[in-house]
């Protein structure tokens, strides 16, 4: 048979009909015959006639619908127009509308599904009225070497770690601050018991006397300042830094293996999404076979690629319903893990603030005449400011607020 020329479907006068410039007939895995315009892509159940406004034979339907097999449709590779309910694909959620690939409309960034900025309006955020962690480190960042990315979540552990490393140097200060007054208080007693001048009788001998006994009771203070540093900042701070730690190690174990296992799902869509298309190519192969040499080898194995482009269509769909399901609950515990991450961080600032609060006042109390030297410390911890020093921090290392969203085949 020449090329443009196809038999006639079933029904129809028994003639050799010419197809206009630029469109080629297909069979439905139904056995239906519909015509592609390879030029503008547009299908119809109806022959095209070579006169413009006239069909050669009526048919249900014309318009620019795209090919599809088991409801997806490979860019470029002209397949099969859906047929009433077996063709229809519909996804697990419940959601009976079919669409195409990722395309224009979605976009995905290190395995995982974002909308396009330029198709589709800019999402709530979660927590409109804070900049919390939970609306802007979605998204991955490139490293400031441009080696490669680092996944948003991955910049707030990395805050994180920069806390705790706060709290053990803060830890390590108190030590060393106790260690002081500890030998301070020791030598001050030690010099109290120093017996010069212990033969000055008098009113001066009293005088005397006297300065050596303040100096008991000042190390007997130094003594009290560094135990209630112990009790009181150092061991709650410790304390704190333990919880801390096994806080951030289960949020960060639990994310990650989240994380891995939606690029693997990420990885079995693509695999599948090709095995699709090569079932395609296959088919149309065959479909082409047939209508140039009719024979029963030919119809069975139409019949088998048929089979196989529909069980490869079932199996994209099975995956791309696992990416989903691995997406969203990557994103319920990328929301939980950020509000916890986001306490933890409100809970060690205040933390540290409050017991540098102590400090300052233990240290007042030990030495009155040394308030000049803590003032402005207390100005300073008086307009410590969580809030504003995250939505600055947020501002500066923020990756996007786009939320990711599901997959569609």
């Amino acid at each position: 048979m020449k090329p443009g020329m196809v038999p006639p479907p079933p029904g129809e006068e028994s003639q050799t009909v010419i197809l206009p410039p630029g469109w080629q007939s297909y069979l439905s895995p139904q056995g239906r015959r519909y015509y592609v315009n390879t030029t503008t892509n547009e299908t119809t159940w109806e022959r095209p006639s070579s006169s413009p406004g006239i069909s050669a034979s009526p048919g249900p339907h014309r318009g620019s619908l795209p090919p599809a097999v088991n409801g997806y449709h490979a860019s470029g590779t002209p397949a099969h127009p859906p047929e009433p309910a077996h063709m229809s694909l519909r996804k697990s959620t419940g959601d009976s509308q079919v669409r195409g690939p990722i395309k224009g409309g979605r976009g995905s960034i290190n395995c995982v599904t974002f909308p396009h900025p330029d198709s589709m309006p800019e999402q709530q955020l979660l927590k409109p009225t804070d900049w919390s962690y939970c609306d802007y480190f979605w998204a991955d960042k490139k490293d400031p070497q441009g080696n490669g990315t680092v996944a948003g979540f991955e910049l707030l552990l990395q805050k994180q770690l920069k806390g705790k490393q706060m709290q053990k140097e803060m830890s390590e200060f108190i030590r060393e601050r106790i260690k002081i007054e500890e030998e301070y208080a020791k030598n001050l007693a030690k010099l109290s018991q120093n017996s010069l001048a212990a033969q000055e009788e008098g009113s001066l001998g009293e005088a005397w006397a006297q300065v050596k006994k303040s100096l008991a009771d000042e190390a007997e203070v130094h003594l009290k300042f560094s135990a209630k540093l112990h009790s009181e900042v150092e061991k709650p701070l410790m304390n704190f830094r333990e919880n801390f730690k096994k806080d951030m190690k289960k949020c960060d174990h639990h994310i990650a293996d989240l994380r891995k296992q939606l690029a693997s799902r990420y990885a079995s869509v693509e695999k599948a999404r090709k095995a699709l298309t090569e079932r395609q190519k296959d088919l149309e192969i065959k479909t082409q076979q047939l209508e140039i040499k009719l024979s029963n080898k030919t119809e069975e194995d139409i019949k088998k690629a048929r089979r196989k482009s529909t069980q490869a269509g079932d199996d994209l769909m099975r995956c791309v319903d696992l990416y989903n399901q691995a997406q969203s609950k990557w994103f319920e515990e990328m929301v939980t893990t950020t509000l916890e991450l986001e306490r933890l961080e409100v809970e060690r600032v205040e933390m540290i603030r409050q017991h540098l609060c102590q400090y300052t006042q233990l240290r007042h109390e030990t030495d009155m005449f040394n308030q000049s030297t803590v003032e402005p410390v207390d100005q300073l911890l008086r307009k410590v400011d969580p809030a504003k020093d995250r939505e600055l921090w947020v501002r500066e290392h923020k990756t996007g607020n786009i939320r990711p969203v599901d997959m569609e085949i």
